[in-house]
Order: structure tokens, then C-alpha cells, then sequence
């Protein structure tokens, strides 16, 4: 009975937080179902797709708990639209850069947002951008590779702890996999956004991304992270 119930309420609940979860730094899920981008049947199917595992009671007989997994790339590959990925404005000069492996964008403290008095923290979304201090838009969702797109999201996250492993690249596990032995880590001087979602890095940095052919991959193939607060990865 109690399992018949959790069944029947867990759609609701999930799609109550999909539809707030925040898609770029203007939009939410569900303002873009309110725009008529995507339809709630598609939606509910990404819902009814979730994997669970079987509600149990807690041992004083308070609680139910239930566990439901929505890969939030499943999500993601309803926006991604486009059939290739398209690629940044190659530099007018390139400067001389080494090849790397993956991006690190090091924004865990707050920051100065542009058009804002104050500093703040940057947010996670599922679409963010990256900008150089130029305001020049260096990476955004069409410059994703959309077959990738079924398999991972366009960025990764994680807290500062993530990159500091006792291993040469600094990493390990997945993050290894993913960005390699020899990843290019920047630090980002501002960011931008109605809700500040999108790291600033200066322009030298965007440069060293830009001015390879294969930096510019790393990009198109969503080998890049975000270490920003775990205040704000909660």
C-alpha cells in the first residue's frame, strides 16, 4: 500500500523540481515549457524513465524513503536542437598555446557579476556560458557536439576537493576520465547573468582555449568543469 502510494506521488514530486530546475541563467524548465519548447509528454517521459529503488520505512516507522534517478543529460538532449556543433570565432592573432586535455574554470568564491554592484556566486544549470572579459561569448550550447549530448552535459561540476587529488593531473576517478592528464585550469574573473550562472575568464585565457584547434574540441566534446561552492552544488 505504502509503495502504491510513493508510486503514484513520485511523478508530481519529480516534476515539480524538474520544472524549477534552472536550464541557463534566465530560464527555468518550466519557463520553457510555458514558451512551448518542449511539451510536458516529454517531460513526463523523461520522468517515467527514472531508474528507482524500492521505498523502505525508517526504523522508528516515521519516514518513507524512496530514491528516484533522472539522468539529467536525458534532459538536456531535448534542447540540444542543432545537428553539429558549431564552432567559436577563431582569433584574429592566435597566440602560441599548448594542447590540453580538458577546461577547468576555478569560480568557487564569489565574484564580480556584471551589471551588479555587488559580488555573488555562481549558480550550476544545465546550458551555462562562458564569456571573456571582452564580453566575447567563447562557449555556449550549439557549440556542443549534440551526439555527445545523450552521453553527458555540455559542463560537469564539482567542489574545489575535486581537483586537488594526490595524482599528477590533480584528479581522479570520472573527472580524470573525462579532462585527461593535462587540463587547462583558469580561474574566472567575474560573471554574468539575469541569475549569475556564466563565468567571466580573461581574455588571454579564452585565447589559450581558442587559438588551437584542439582546445576548441574540448569544448565541442563538453570536456570542461566548474568548480564552483559547494554552498551553491548542494
Amino acid at each position: 500500500m505504502a509503495e502504491e502510494i510513493l508510486r503514484e506521488a513520485y511523478p508530481r514530486l519529480i516534476r515539480t523540481f524538474l520544472l524549477s530546475l534552472r536550464l541557463d541563467s534566465s530560464s527555468t524548465v518550466g519557463d520553457i515549457l510555458n514558451r512551448g519548447e518542449i511539451s510536458l509528454a516529454e517531460l513526463d517521459a523523461i520522468i517515467m524513465a527514472a531508474r528507482q529503488i524500492p521505498p523502505s520505512l525508517s526504523p522508528d516507522f516515521t519516514r518513507m524513503n524512496g530514491r528516484y534517478t533522472i539522468p539529467i543529460q536525458s534532459l538536456s538532449a531535448l534542447f540540444l536542437r542543432h545537428r553539429r556543433a558549431s564552432e567559436p570565432p577563431m582569433p584574429f592573432i592566435p597566440i602560441p598555446t599548448a594542447n590540453y586535455t580538458g577546461i577547468i574554470i576555478i569560480a568557487d568564491s564569489a565574484l564580480p557579476i556584471q551589471g551588479r554592484m555587488s559580488p555573488a556566486l555562481l549558480a550550476p544549470c544545465v546550458f551555462p556560458r562562458i564569456w571573456d572579459t571582452e564580453m566575447n561569448l567563447i562557449y555556449e550550447r550549439n557549440m556542443f557536439d549534440p551526439g555527445i549530448g545523450r552521453e553527458r552535459l555540455m559542463v560537469n561540476y564539482a567542489a574545489a576537493e575535486s581537483i586537488f587529488r594526490p595524482t599528477p593531473s590533480g584528479l581522479e576517478g570520472e573527472l580524470a576520465a573525462l579532462l585527461g592528464p593535462n587540463p587547462l585550469r583558469i580561474i574566472a574573473s567575474g560573471g554574468f547573468g539575469v541569475n549569475p550562472t556564466d563565468p567571466i575568464i580573461d581574455r588571454q585565457d579564452a585565447l589559450r582555449i581558442l587559438s588551437s584547434s584542439n582546445n576548441v574540441r574540448l569544448l565541442n566534446e563538453g570536456r570542461v568543469l566548474f568548480v564552483l561552492s559547494e554552498e551553491m552544488l548542494k
